[in-house]
């Protein structure tokens, strides 16, 4: 019995939603008794459910209780999913994508999410925390060979990983190295001028970007060194905000919470999602 219940609210879809619902209604009682007795009126309509695929007893599931939790809540906030066409669902916990229609598995993965870290900028006057969102998304759009432009926190971390300072340019505000070169934008590339006038084009890659006098150059959005290719493996599914369903050159990632808030999968499997889930698709992340 037990198992079927951890394998319900695994592949439960829009209604683990439900029943995360009904568990704040136990948990915001102020009466032990009762929420005694609800926990155990709970447990025998889950187990309905599991054995009797009953989900007008899910509709009667009443979401009226509120938490302080910033998570719960967006899981409250959360609707329920569509009956006439496929929707995906994420678990962040078990870190697995569902793409589900009707209740019927179309097509699951393991997938990796955000890591939950917090990085605090060089200057302490910014943060990220590195998370998954959670609630009600959509495929916003579709993304083929999709390239990464790095955001400032990119550079942070790189900073912080390797013990180096930070350093910005912008097109006429040059950067003038220790050994008489200038580091400047000429057009859509970050180029290298020496003493003698001689003009190189700089390459950067994630873990391999512009180094010059112990800081890391932060190159301007739009410029090729601010672009980088095959990151985010084959395809992107994008859901707003910065945030995606893509692929990633680092498959060894996958089942573990290790990215900046987007949802990593292997590039066999993202190439099959970009073919199954059309535009405007919904997602619903808990």
């Amino acid at each position: 019995m037990s198992n079927r219940l951890v394998r319900f609210f695994g592949h439960g879809g829009g209604v683990a939603f439900y029943l995360i619902g009904a568990m704040l209604l136990v948990t915001a009682a102020s009466s032990a008794l009762f929420a005694s007795t609800a926990y155990r009126k709970l447990h025998r309509d889950v187990g309905r459910m599991v054995f009797e695929d009953n989900m007008d007893l899910m509709e009667s599931v009443q979401w009226s209780a509120r938490s302080l939790d910033e998570r719960i809540q967006e899981a409250e906030t959360a609707a329920e999913p569509p009956k006439d066409r496929p929707y995906l669902v994420i678990s962040i916990e078990e870190r697995r994508l569902w793409y589900k229609q009707a209740g019927q598995d179309l097509f699951t993965t393991q997938v990796a999410t955000g890591s939950g870290k917090t990085l605090v900028s060089e200057s302490g006057s910014s943060h990220w925390k590195f998370e998954t969102p959670r609630g009600g998304l959509s495929v916003q759009s579709k993304e083929e060979a999709p390239a990464w432009v790095p955001p400032d926190w990119h550079f942070e971390e790189q900073a912080n990983k390797r013990g180096l300072g930070l350093a910005r340019i912008a097109p006429g505000q040059p950067l003038r190295t220790a050994d008489g070169s200038v580091i400047t934008v000429r057009g859509d590339d970050v180029v290298k001028r020496a003493p003698d006038g001689s003009e190189r084009v700089l390459s950067a890659q994630d873990g391999r970007e512009i180094v010059a006098d112990g800081r890391i150059v932060i190159p301007p959005v739009g410029t090729n060194q601010r672009r980088y290719e095959g990151v985010l493996g084959t395809h992107r599914l994008n859901l707003g905000n910065g945030y995606a369903i893509h692929g990633t050159n680092q498959p060894q990632s996958i089942g573990r919470a290790v990215s900046h808030g987007c949802v990593r999968v292997r590039n066999e499997d993202i190439e099959k999602l970009y073919q199954m889930v059309p535009v405007g698709t919904p997602v619903y992340i808990y």
